[in-house]
């Protein structure tokens, strides 16, 4: 089991630790709702430092990216972020991820904490450009300040101005660490994430100076619950639920990262006959007016025959509302279409409807 180097101020601040990827991970401090709502009011900030971050280096790097993700990387520039995917030869997805291009000859996959070792080995498998794969995530501890007021709180530590667009990032020093500096976020927040390096003191040095600047805005850790919740809020995919495998990326409503017009990447070839063939399924978004709580797993009916199941399920804190995400036969995936969560062999009523469950 690996322990992050900030888990003394989880253990100290007296959060729920659980066993996850690997890792013991706080899951809550307070409570997941009010963890939550700090996030989408004000400002919270997640201890991620088990996600994985693979350096790829080399004069092919560029090439390798583009054989390896399905994604276009070739439209990336210095300090800029894409969402991609890798995919099996079937079309099936060994796990989604960022790509950060540095330069030209460097790039930085950062991958879900669960996949790290499995792709390693893939990317290693597939290296056939000579570039140097690096796994780097035992050296990075990663922090995710969102909300609101992110980045008056960030930019209060930050030596340069924090007028980061979307996807986009750049090298400073914050607390007087050296950074990688990002905006993407996984809450549909305002956010930003600290990559940095060094050892548990530097680690509880920058969380301090960061809490230190948010007092004023009442900035509170944040943890693995409310980070599910506030993505799902959105209809963010997570791996392991939403998809794995077993899925494809079109089914799974990530035919926008999927760029079939570039030249030849892993899964190419599957995926342009799924898309010819027809989908089967389609991942969709649900709503319930009742107060119920849909699972993983939990099927869903039509007329009283199953027509899909639930892969991701909540009660929205913001909303009130039960929300889902959840694979249903293609035929019945339109927005608007009743259907129902089978919930202890009851038929709770519910309605397909349009992402994100937030309105922003």
């Amino acid at each position: 089991m690996k322990y992050t180097k900030l888990y003394n101020i989880h253990q100290k601040l007296g959060a729920k630790i659980v066993d996850f990827a690997g890792f013991k991970m706080p899951v809550q401090y307070s409570s997941i709702i009010a963890e939550h709502k700090a996030v989408r009011n004000s400002v919270g900030v997640f201890d991620v430092s088990h996600m994985g971050e693979i350096f790829i280096r080399g004069s092919k790097a560029l090439e390798f990216v583009q054989f390896i993700t399905i994604n276009d990387a070739s439209v990336l520039y210095n300090g800029r972020v894409q969402y991609s995917a890798m995919c099996y030869e079937d079309g099936g997805i060994v796990d989604d991820l960022l790509v950060y291009r540095i330069n030209e000859k460097e790039f930085l996959f950062v991958v879900n904490a669960a996949n790290k070792d499995k792709d390693l080995n893939w990317m290693k498998k597939n290296n056939n450009f000579e570039v140097e794969i690096s796994d780097e995530s035992d050296e990075y501890s990663l922090l995710a300040v969102q909300g609101p007021n992110s980045k008056e709180v960030v930019q209060s530590v930050c030596e340069r101005a924090v007028d980061l667009e979307y996807y986009h990032f750049f090298f400073a020093k914050v607390a007087g660490v050296d950074m990688i500096v990002s905006r993407t976020g996984y809450t549909g927040e305002l956010g930003y994430e600290l990559y940095f390096k060094g050892n548990e003191t530097v680690a509880e040095k920058v969380w301090n100076t960061i809490f230190d600047a948010g007092k004023k805005f009442d900035i509170q850790p944040a943890g693995l619950g409310a980070r599910d919740s506030l993505r799902l809020e959105m209809g963010y995919c997570l791996y392991g639920n939403d998809i794995d495998q077993t899925t494809n990326p079109l089914e799974a409503g990530l035919g926008w990262i999927t760029k079939l017009k570039k030249n030849n990447f892993i899964g190419k070839g599957a995926l342009i006959k799924i898309k010819n063939e027809g989908l089967k399924r389609r991942l969709v978004p649900i709503i319930s007016e009742e107060k119920a709580f849909p699972r993983h797993g939990y099927e869903l009916t039509i007329d009283g025959q199953k027509v899909g199941n639930v892969t991701s399920g909540t009660v929205s804190p913001i909303l009130d509302k039960a929300i889902a995400l959840g694979y249903v036969d293609f035929k019945y995936a339109s927005e608007g279409n009743k259907i129902n969560f089978l919930i202890r062999g009851k038929e709770i009523p519910a309605v397909i409807t349009k992402l994100p469950f937030i309105k922003k």
